[in-house]
This record gives structure tokens, C-alpha cells and sequence, in this order.
């Protein structure tokens, strides 16, 4: 039979395993929180940095990947454009002389500058050289890209003191006759897509051509949509004055 100071021993051990059990059963109900913590804070740090960066996108583009605001102007009655436009072929002829000899249409380069004085009243009347404009005074503020058209693609004509002050700054503008037909129409917007920076799209019912496309003093007109031949025109007429303004305004990936 154990003696009193052996059994009192024996209590003393039970009891000492039964702390070291209650010890480590609370640190893995511990540890188990943490990781549990760690994994919610993992979750809402990751949804807290998606609200961020698009709510930034949102604040960047006007809401839309059609339309970039970093160095221009969104009016609210613009209606951005965002149909998806038609992959456009791959380029046959990048020569911008014999693309537009090819699709015949009308090539006007280094234009009289009808100036570029700024002004602050928006909607000023202004008598271009050219249809649709090339150059001319026009509108400037203290607005996001000191009032110019932001880049992008729209649905109804913007004001033309807002455009010519985008041309000023390098961008070029494809447009086209309400009247072309759907597909032509995403044809332009697909020449649009593939390219977006320093680009507007607008339609322009004034102008004499079913498509165009200016720059600062340089256009192109056609007065009929020859599918890929005209395609080649506008991207060439891009590629070949795009950045070209006599403001150098960047014009960046959106």
C-alpha cells in the first residue's frame, strides 16, 4: 500500500499533466485563431486594395476603359462609346500617301495654321479652315488638361472648342457620319480599340466625308468606307501624327 507521501506525489504529478494538457490545448485553440485572423485580414486587405484601384480607374478613365481623363476633359453630356469594336485586319499598306491614293481619299499635310490663340469663353463661336477643324483658337481653363477633349471614344460630337484644343496637344481624331453603317462604324471603333492613347472617335455629321481623320494642321478624308483599304489610311494617318501637336502632352495607356 503507498504510503501518504507517495500518494500525495502521484496527485501532484496528475495534476501537473493535466495543466500542461489545458496549456496546450489553449495554445492550439490560439494558434488556430491567429491563422484565422490572419486569413480575414488577408481577405479584407485584398478587398480593400480592389475597391481602391478601381475606384483610381474609375477616377482615371471617367468610368470608362473608352475615355482616359489624366490629360483632358469629360463634359457630362458626352456619351462615351463603349460598343466593342471589330478586330480590325492586319495592315496591308502602312504607306499613309499610297493607302489613301489606294482607298481614295483626300490627303491635306502642313496646313496654314488658322491659329492658336486660348480663349475662356467654351462656347465661342470659331470659323475653321478646314471641315472638320485642324487648328484654330479655342478654348483653354484651368480643368484637367487645361480644358482639351480627354482621349476617347463617344457617341455624339463634342465641343469643337474642347476637340481643337486636343489636336493642339497631339491627339488625333477619327471620325465618321452618323449615317455610316453599324458595322463600319465598329470597324473605325475596333482601329479605336487596338490603340486607344492620344485617339478620339467621334461621329461629325458637318464634315463632307463618310470617315476622316485630323491631326494638328494634317487631315485625311473619304468620302466613301472601302472597309480594309480605309482602315490602312486612318491607322497610317495615327501612326504618322499621333504626338505630333505643337503642345507635347503625354498621352498614356489607359
Amino acid at each position: 500500500m503507498a504510503s501518504r507521501k507517495e500518494e500525495k506525489e502521484r496527485l501532484r504529478k496528475e495534476r501537473l499533466e493535466a495543466e500542461k494538457r489545458a496549456q496546450s490545448s489553449q495554445r492550439q485553440r490560439l494558434m488556430v485563431g491567429y491563422v484565422l485572423a490572419g486569413v480575414i485580414g488577408v481577405v479584407v486587405l485584398a478587398g480593400i486594395i480592389f475597391v481602391v484601384l478601381n475606384s483610381s480607374g474609375s477616377d482615371d478613365t471617367g468610368g470608362s476603359a473608352n475615355v482616359s481623363t489624366r490629360y483632358g476633359t469629360l463634359d457630362d453630356d458626352m456619351k462615351i462609346d463603349n460598343r466593342e469594336g471589330t478586330a480590325p485586319p492586319p495592315v496591308k499598306n502602312g504607306d499613309l500617301q499610297g493607302a489613301a491614293n489606294v482607298a481614295d481619299c483626300d490627303l491635306q499635310l502642313n496646313l496654314k495654321s488658322a491659329g492658336s490663340t486660348h480663349f475662356s469663353d467654351l462656347n465661342k463661336v470659331v470659323k475653321y479652315a478646314t471641315e472638320p477643324p485642324t487648328s484654330g483658337d479655342h478654348y483653354a481653363s484651368a480643368e484637367n488638361g487645361s480644358g482639351a477633349l480627354a482621349d476617347g471614344a463617344y457617341l455624339n460630337t463634342p465641343n469643337w472648342n474642347r476637340a481643337v484644343h486636343a489636336l493642339e496637344h497631339g491627339r488625333i481624331q477619327i471620325q465618321y457620319s452618323s449615317d455610316l453603317p453599324e458595322e463600319d462604324q465598329l470597324a473605325l471603333k475596333g482601329v479605336f480599340d487596338e490603340d486607344r492613347p492620344g485617339v478620339d472617335l467621334f461621329p461629325n455629321d458637318d464634315m463632307p466625308y463618310a470617315v476622316a481623320a485630323a491631326a494638328w494642321t494634317n487631315l485625311v478624308g473619304c468620302k466613301t468606307f472601302e472597309g480594309a483599304k480605309t482602315l490602312d489610311v486612318i491607322r497610317a494617318f495615327r501612326d504618322s501624327f499621333r504626338g505630333q501637336g505643337p503642345e507635347q502632352i503625354p498621352y498614356l495607356p489607359y
